[in-house]
């Protein structure tokens, strides 16, 4: 499975130029199987959501991935704040392919920056299967929650992706958290970020796909605008869990 991260810089509230910028990345770095943009992409991390977030079935971003997964025969995942036909605006995790959409509303919603004043909390996980390899979809802030990312045998995995705009002054708490979910779940861990500035933050980025064992597998570097393609070998995480099955003694919960 090759996974390529898109570390993009975000122009605020500017779906065009960061349309552009996310398919110059991809054209540039083709052959993956996936390709994973940060939280909010396409407008940056827009807490307060009215005049910025694109209504759901006008998107220009939206139509941009569908587009994408449909010429070029891959995946194209990453968030999105939208309005949707309800009248609720959603932090949206798309996962989009040329047979059709999956998505997640980030459930947990960052509170300390006034996310969920506005927007509407996700209730159901989401995993998705393509080519073989099954995706735990999160964004950002669900990383520090562990029950919410729980491997079970119900809703097995192998994979999660966790979008972000995670800002440099947590960064350690960034490192910390996506070797962990890895570690506990035995998953890879693909964890991609932004990198730049909007009026609140610096985002350093550090995009990463982490292993099973916690180990850093590739990193994109910092405050850089980068494609990272990593190829990850399914058989041998397989392999792995069924000589080490930790997960057979995890906690049981009950969300």
């Amino acid at each position: 499975m090759k996974v390529t991260l898109l570390q993009t810089d975000i122009e605020w509230a500017q779906p065009e130029v960061n349309i552009r910028r996310a398919e110059a990345l991809l054209r540039a770095n083709g052959g993956s199987d996936v390709y994973v943009l940060p939280e909010m992409w396409a407008t940056g991390f827009a807490t307060e959501p009215e005049g910025v977030a694109e209504a759901e079935d006008t998107s220009a971003a939206l139509r941009w991935m569908r587009r994408v997964t449909s010429e070029q025969q891959v995946a194209v995942c990453g968030s999105l704040a939208v309005r949707c036909a309800d009248g609720t605006y959603r932090n949206r995790h798309y996962f989009c392919t040329p047979d059709g959409v999956s998505f997640y509303d980030k459930h947990h919603l960052f509170s300390y920056g006034h996310e969920d004043r506005f927007y509407t909390a996700g209730q159901q996980r989401c995993v998705v299967e393509w080519r073989g390899c099954r995706f735990l979809l999160m964004t950002c802030y669900d990383l520090r929650f562990p029950v919410w990312s729980r491997y079970t045998e119900a809703e097995p995995y192998d994979a999660i992706i966790a979008v972000a705009n995670w800002p440099q002054s947590r960064q350690t708490a960034w490192e910390v958290l996506t070797r962990a979910r890895a570690i506990e779940n035995q998953a890879y861990l693909i964890g991609v970020n932004r990198v730049g500035d909007d009026a609140y933050s610096h985002y350093q980025g550090a995009s990463r796909v982490v292993d099973a064992r916690g180990d850093i597998v590739g990193r994109c570097a910092d405050d850089v605008e980068q494609a990272l393609t990593i190829d990850f070998d399914l058989a041998a995480l397989q392999s792995a869990r069924q000589r080490f099955r930790v997960l057979d003694d995890a906690d049981i919960f009950n969300l």
